[in-house]
Formats: structure tokens, C-alpha cells, sequence
């Protein structure tokens, strides 16, 4: 068995442009693709939870795959979440993937229907894996959205040597004990992605070396100075950086929540649009807020910026 190829750095988790009146914006993706490559970032994360990807019909998911597939960046590295409560949709969107340049799909727990257990869910990934199996496959594991909190220590035990193109899992939890015990599993075989922004540098500590994260986006080279701090043992200086995210995220939750992700790239000059119901987004009063806060924790000293040329 080949080794499994480890992440190294940042996969941003691109937001889903929209058009004023709500629909897909696939027109933006070139440049926004332009836009994380420029700022360092790794791969694309589409369709996740900041993508909207569970807010999007299937023909929609559909369109964007492909959009994102016809993305000529060979450094980025691409990876769409496939779902979901559906696993014949599951499998469909997989194929797709296979066929449209992508690296990797990502396979959500079912969140109705919920799997009774690791090797249930286990089962569940590997049916879509082999319909399509020259595409790599991780597990996404978000449990405080989808409501299945199961062992990802037991899900790598039932997963193991089943699927030759299972590559890992999006941990995005905060339990850095079980995340440990995830890196080292069978001398470290598995690419664990670290996906909780504000305490990435606890993760770094545990082993953590790529990670998929919203703010990314949009901090890129915050994160960027952080982990170089790391590397170097410059821990004081690392803390610095993830307090600056730890602001960042602060300003998320006043806002809102996820929806202020958004405000965020159209103050780095990347207007992606709105966030579909139930997501609520901003006013313009609470707008001109937000940038006064932008100021005060100085965001614009350490935020992505736009390629020189982009359009406004």
C-alpha cells in the first residue's frame, strides 16, 4: 500500500459566492482561487459547512464541483464535501469529483438517519469510496452540527485496511486527546486534519501539521506566522498570532456566527454575497459596526490580500 500523502500548512474552506438574488456566483471561483493561492494557502475545502454545502439543491452542488474542477491552479489542493443524509447522492457526487480534478472528496456523517455506531458509519464511507476509488477519501467529522458524537479512534479501527483510498479525517472537535490518539494510530498512517481555527496552535502540540479552517480564508498569513513561530520555538510569538485568531473568531460569535465569515472577505475585498436561511446575516448598520471592530483589533496588519489587478 502506497503511503498516504500528508498535509502540510493550510486548506482554506472557500464560502460559496452568491449573486444578490441568491444564487451560485460561479463566475467568482477563478479569482477566488487566484486569491488562496496568492496568500499561501494549500487547498480548497468546497462545500463544507462554510461552503453552504448542505444549504445547496444537488444540481447546484453539482455546478459548483465542476466549476471548482476547471480551477487551473496545480498547487491547490482540491476537496469537495460530498454529504450527507443520502448515500446514493453521496456516491453520484464521488463519481463526479473523480472525473472533475479533484484530489479528495469528504464524506459527512449522516445527521437524520444517524449511524448506531463507528463501524456503521465505517460501512457507510466505504460504499461510496469504492464507487469510486481513484478519488481519495476523508471522514468529516463535525459532531456539534451533525449530532454524531462516535469514537473517531474506533472509526479508524473499522476503516483500516478496508479502502485503499481512505486518506483520513477533518476533525473539527476540540477533544485534543482523542485527535492525539487519531495522529498516532497505526504509527501515525493517517492524515488527521486539525479544523478548530482558534486553538490550532493546542493541535500543533498534538501533532498537528495541515488543517482546513474558515478563517483562513481570509487570515491566511496570521496563520502562516504562527506555525512559523512554532517551528522555530518562538512559543511566546505563536500565542501572539492565536490570540489575534482567537479575536477574529471572537468577532464571528458577536456578529452572528458563520454568516460574519462573509463580512470578512468583503472587508478583504472579495464579496462572496450572503448566506442562504436559516443563516441570518448582517445588517448595514451592524456592517459599519463590524469594520470599526476590524480596526480596533488591527485584522487588516495580518489579512489575506487580493492579488495586485484583481477587479473591485
Amino acid at each position: 500500500m502506497n503511503p498516504i500523502p500528508k498535509t502540510e500548512g493550510l486548506i482554506a474552506a472557500p464560502f460559496t459566492p452568491m449573486t444578490p438574488d441568491g444564487q451560485l456566483n460561479v463566475a467568482a471561483i477563478d479569482t477566488y482561487a487566484q486569491f488562496l493561492v496568492h496568500n499561501g494557502v494549500k487547498g480548497a475545502f468546497i462545500a463544507g459547512s462554510t461552503g453552504e454545502g448542505v444549504s445547496l439543491t444537488f444540481h447546484e452542488k453539482i455546478d459548483l464541483l465542476r466549476a471548482w474542477g476547471q480551477v487551473d491552479q496545480p498547487d491547490l489542493q482540491k476537496i469537495v464535501m460530498v454529504g450527507g443524509t443520502s448515500l446514493a447522492e453521496c456516491i453520484q457526487l464521488t463519481q463526479e469529483a473523480a472525473t472533475g480534478g479533484f484530489d479528495a472528496v469528504a464524506v459527512l456523517a449522516p445527521f437524520y438517519f444517524k449511524p448506531a455506531s463507528a463501524k456503521v458509519l465505517a460501512d457507510f464511507c466505504v460504499q461510496i469510496g469504492e464507487a469510486a476509488p481513484e478519488v481519495g477519501l476523508y471522514f468529516y467529522h463535525i459532531p456539534a452540527l451533525t449530532g454524531v458524537h462516535l469514537s473517531m479512534l474506533d472509526f479508524l479501527k473499522h476503516m483500516d485496511g478496508r479502502l485503499p483510498s481512505f486518506r483520513g479525517i477533518k476533525f473539527t472537535h476540540n477533544d485534543l486527546m482523542e485527535y492525539r490518539q487519531c495522529v498516532q494510530f497505526n504509527q501515525q498512517q493517517y492524515d488527521i486534519l486539525w479544523g478548530w481555527d482558534e486553538v490550532f496552535l493546542a493541535a500543533m502540540a498534538m501533532g498537528a501539521r495541515g488543517a482546513v479552517g474558515s478563517t483562513f480564508n481570509y487570515a491566511a498569513p496570521l496563520y502562516q506566522k504562527l506555525m512559523q513561530a512554532f517551528d522555530a520555538g518562538d512559543l511566546d510569538e505563536a500565542r501572539r498570532m492565536q490570540d489575534k485568531s482567537i479575536e477574529i473568531v471572537i468577532l464571528l460569535g458577536k456578529y452572528g456566527g458563520i454568516a460574519t465569515g462573509k463580512a470578512y472577505m468583503r472587508a478583504v475585498g472579495l464579496d462572496c454575497g450572503a448566506f442562504r436561511l436559516p443563516v441570518q446575516n448582517m445588517s448595514g448598520e451592524q456592517y459599519a459596526l463590524f469594520q470599526q471592530d476590524l480596526q480596533r483589533i488591527s485584522f487588516y496588519d495580518y489579512a489575506s490580500q487580493l492579488p495586485i489587478g484583481t477587479p473591485a
